[in-house]
Formats: structure tokens, C-alpha cells, sequence
């Protein structure tokens, strides 16, 4: 049954890196800075198709990916952030970054922020503190290890039952660390080959249990073009059909590339 009270929202992505699997999505130069023209320019876009967040990241977390340093990562955040804050000072930003000095230097920057972090502060051990010191709110994602040895983490005997464990320990540390405004991200794509994904989405209902909203992260991703044999570019009629399949099972949050698909697929949603 649909809940028509339900806040849902859209999360529009701008990466400021060179190796983001969606091509469309990159937004860094040759010269290793961010394309703060492009980025005001996606920026804009996504507000005005109905994006209710906007989630910059300067170093590419898809599975395999090179990390590139907290110092390289900020080099590119920095003008992009201040570029979108300056044009849109009413916009809600997200960054992307599992590093805890990039989240000082961000708030130094623009003031209250949602921190977006792939690892749930396991990569840095300072990142929680941050975060709950600063009072921001905060995506913790379930990845389970180092991007780069994704295929060898890949063993789960109920995968949904396994990250629900995982979320219950994380709260716990999120309390200790005094942040009381966290987000839940299953991380899709993330230590789970294409069948876990795939029953991952399917249970995802089990989670609105925790009493914390859900983010789903599933645009154009390889649970799709793998399964389907076609490219991220290709992907977008189904990457809309998961998004309708998450909302239906509860997710408050949509991570997406295409603001404007994914704002149609609300509005049927909420039609249904």
C-alpha cells in the first residue's frame, strides 16, 4: 500500500571525477580541476526537474575504483562546493567522501551539509566523531571491506538479514558518536554479486523495521547492465523500473543520474 505521507526524495549526483562508470556524470577537466561551468550547469538542471539534493563527490566509489586521497579530493571539491553554494544558497547539499577532514573543510566552507559516506566510517575512525560533533546529518552505506576486493567478500547465507545486522551494530557506534540523524544506504553493488543485489532489493521492505529512512542507490548500475548485457547509457528504462521496485518496499531516498525520469517515477508511484 502506497503512503501517500511518505517524504521521498530525489538525490541528483555530480561527480567531479574522470573514471564515474556513467560517463555523463563526469564533471573534472583535463587538467585535474573540477568543470565548475558543467557543474553549475547539472546543478541547475537537476534543481529545476525537481532534485531535492544534490550529491557532490570528487573521487569515483564504484567497485575497483583508485582511491585518490583525501588532499586530491579536496582539490577538486573545493570550487566545485563553493561554485554550487554561491549560485544556490538554498540548495541541500550532499558530499560524497569518506574522509573526515574533507567534511571539516566543507563545513568551514559552506555550513551544515549532508555527509554521504560509503563506508559508515569504517575508512576513517575520525569521521563519525566529526560528523556528530558538527550535528550533520549522514548516509551510512554498507560496503564490507575495500572496493577494490569486492568479488572476494561475496559470501552471505540471507544477504538482507546480514546488512540489517550490519545497521543494527552501526547504530550503536553512530549513538556513542553522538549523531542522532542517520540515513540507511544497503549499498547495492557493493560485496554483493548481481543475485544478492537482486534479493537484496526484494527484502528491502525488512528495513523501514529500523526506523530510519532508506537510500537506494541503483541508477544505471551493473546489477542492471550486466544482467541485461547492454551499457550504463542503455540502462535507464530499467534503472526506472528498480526505482519503482524500491519505493514500493519503503526507500525515502533515490540516488540517481536522470532527475527528471526519476521524479515521473515518483509520480506514479504515488498515483498507484
Amino acid at each position: 500500500m502506497t503512503d501517500k505521507n511518505r517524504r521521498i526524495e530525489i538525490m541528483g549526483i555530480v561527480n567531479i571525477t574522470d573514471d564515474s562508470y556513467f560517463a555523463d556524470s563526469r564533471c573534472l577537466g583535463k587538467d585535474g580541476l573540477p568543470e565548475t561551468g558543467k557543474v553549475i550547469e547539472k546543478a541547475a538542471g537537476m534543481m529545476e526537474e525537481g532534485a531535492d539534493i544534490i550529491d557532490l563527490g570528487a573521487c569515483s566509489t564504484r567497485p575497483g575504483s583508485a582511491a585518490v586521497g583525501a588532499d586530491e579530493e579536496w582539490k577538486r571539491l573545493a570550487p566545485a562546493l563553493d561554485a554550487v553554494r554561491k549560485n544556490f544558497p538554498n540548495a541541500k547539499i550532499s558530499v560524497d567522501t569518506y574522509w573526515s577532514s574533507v567534511v571539516r573543510k566543507a563545513y568551514d566552507l559552506i555550513g551544515p551539509f549532508m555527509v554521504n559516506d560509503i563506508s559508515a566510517g569504517e575508512d576513517d575512525p575520525d569521521m563519525l566523531p566529526t560528523v556528530g560533533r558538527l550535528g550533520l546529518e549522514y548516509i551510512a552505506m554498507h560496503k564490507r571491506g575495500n572496493p577494490a576486493t569486492m568479488q572476494n567478500l561475496c559470501r552471505y547465507t540471507d544477504v538482507a538479514e546480514e546488512v540489517l545486522d550490519y545497521f543494527r551494530k552501526f547504530g550503536i557506534k553512530a549513538a556513542r558518536a553522538g549523531i542522532k540523524d542517520w540515513i540507511l544506504d544497503p549499498g547495492f553493488g557493493f560485496a554483493k554479486d548481481i543475485g544478492q543485489n537482486y534479493r537484496l532489493l526484494s527484502d528491502l521492505g525488512k528495513f523501514t523495521a529500523t526506523g530510519h529512512r532508506i537510500l537506494v542507490g541503483i541508477s544505471r548500475k551493473s546489477m542492471i547492465y550486466k544482467l541485461l548485457g547492454i551499457t550504463p547509457e542503455e540502462s535507464l528504462p530499467q534503472t526506472q523500473v528498480l526505482h519503482l521496485a524500491a519505493l514500493e518496499r519503503g526507500a525515502d531516498i533515490l540516488r540517481v543520474h536522470d532527475v527528471a525520469e526519476a521524479v515521473r517515477t515518483v509520480r506514479i508511484y504515488r498515483q498507484l
